[in-house]
């Protein structure tokens, strides 16, 4: 179970906290848990997410089960930057979709005292590290890798299976692109795609 640092109050700096995990896995529906905890808190928030994610709503970060919380589509990066400033806790979902700037906005924001909470992909549906993510995981002071449930072996999950046949590296998604699967299903899943 995760707990916020509340050790040293002095210390001026923030920090970094990465929720990752396969499709289907509950890290939208943390990071919404955590920052719904630091509005109760009256703790100052800011919610970002990539402009391309449009799967459940525009404005809205909306995990599988439809919980939501209001959010600020931007194009890059950079973006967040510029609009996180005077915030006490900045959320940003879908961490995989952003630039390589994604890490640097982070660890400023947190260095200006600034509890930056990071949701995303930790591998893409090749089972490749995705995007950013390696590098936010590595800075970061908390990491949480959540698991899905395999649809096949009933065993902890953390590959996102794409189900059809594009091989675009970025696809949104659902339940009838995206399954989750252990290793060894993903594996002979893959191995049966080869095949084929």
């Amino acid at each position: 179970m995760f707990l916020e640092n509340t050790v040293n109050h002095k210390e001026q700096f923030g920090w970094i906290e990465v929720i990752c995990g396969s499709m289907f896995s509950g890290k939208t529906e943390e990071l919404i848990r955590r920052l719904k905890r630091a509005q109760f808190a009256k703790q100052k928030i800011e919610i970002f997410k990539p402009d391309v994610d449009t799967r459940y709503h525009q404005d809205m970060v909306v995990s599988h089960d439809a919980n939501e919380i209001r959010s600020t589509p931007v194009p890059a990066a950079a973006n967040i930057a510029i609009l996180a400033q005077g915030c006490d806790v900045v959320g940003i979902d879908e961490a995989q979709f952003f630039d390589d700037e994604i890490v640097r906005v982070c660890n400023d924001l947190a260095n200006q005292g600034i509890r930056v909470i990071v949701a995303g992909l930790d591998m893409d549906f090749k089972g490749n590290p995705f995007g950013p993510m390696p590098a936010l995981m590595a800075t970061a002071e908390y990491v949480t890798k959540v698991h899905a449930v395999c649809t096949r072996t009933g065993n902890l999950a953390h590959y996102s299976f794409r189900k059809t046949a594009n091989d675009k590296l970025v696809l949104l998604g659902e339940t009838e692109e995206y399954e989750p699967l252990s290793r060894a299903a993903y594996f002979d899943a893959m191995q049966k795609n080869q095949e084929e």
